[in-house]
């Protein structure tokens, strides 16, 4: 995916801000959106396509930093390059730690934003291909029967066929049976990859879901 296809959201209040970074993105081929608040931003339509915000750290209203809360609170996943006037070293180290791509103190060298872009572009991708995986392992795993899913997590604990036959009060075939079964519908070519996708899956359900047992 290229960055033509990506977009560049910036949030500043500063018309000529907003003016100069358009010349500048256009200038690069660089698709861009601008808005003047935060308020404008959330109601506007976003395409799923990778991208990133550039986003005035003093904003009327709510600051940016704070804005970066509400995102993550929302679920809105873009990688984050402040730009600030007014920076300092603790602000700085608060963004960065909340998951900022850049922070950058105007006047800033414009490659090192169209750097910083890139890196966004770069972070969002293998974000979105990272959920896309996700998604594809959750649609694979709500196939299996509840029976495969108890067994699954005996197979991911390091349980051997017999061991599971005995716990469960069934014969070894048969588990062996379900095991080749969850196997092929997981498309797990082995335990160490399906012991990899347990794990994804229980990472994405925030825990609240598990296939280890106890």
């Amino acid at each position: 995916m290229t960055d033509q296809q990506s977009v560049i959201f910036v949030i500043d209040d500063d018309l000529a801000v907003r003016e100069a970074l358009d010349s500048l993105f256009q200038s690069t081929g660089l698709n861009a959106r601008f808005f003047e608040s935060t308020d404008a931003f959330l109601q506007s339509e976003r395409p799923d396509v990778p991208g990133c915000l550039v986003l005035d750290v003093r904003l009327p209203g709510l600051s940016g930093l704070d804005f970066q809360r509400e995102m993550i609170k929302s679920g809105i996943h873009l990688p984050i390059i402040f730009i600030t006037g007014h920076g300092d070293v603790p602000m700085s180290v608060r963004a960065m730690k909340a998951g900022a791509t850049e922070f950058l103190t105007k006047p800033f060298q414009d490659q090192d934003l169209l750097d910083a872009i890139h890196a966004g572009f770069e972070k969002d991708m293998v974000r979105r291909r990272k959920a896309s995986d996700i998604a594809a392992l959750q649609e694979r795993s709500s196939t299996l029967t509840s029976r495969e899913r108890e067994i699954m997590a005996f197979v991911v604990a390091g349980q051997l066929n017999k061991q599971i036959a005995a716990m469960l009060g069934l014969s070894e075939i048969t588990v062996k049976v379900h095991r080749g079964q969850l196997m092929r519908k997981m498309q797990a070519k082995s335990v160490v990859d399906l012991v990899r996708m347990a794990d994804q899956l229980s990472a994405s359900f925030d825990n609240q879901q598990s296939f280890r047992v106890g």
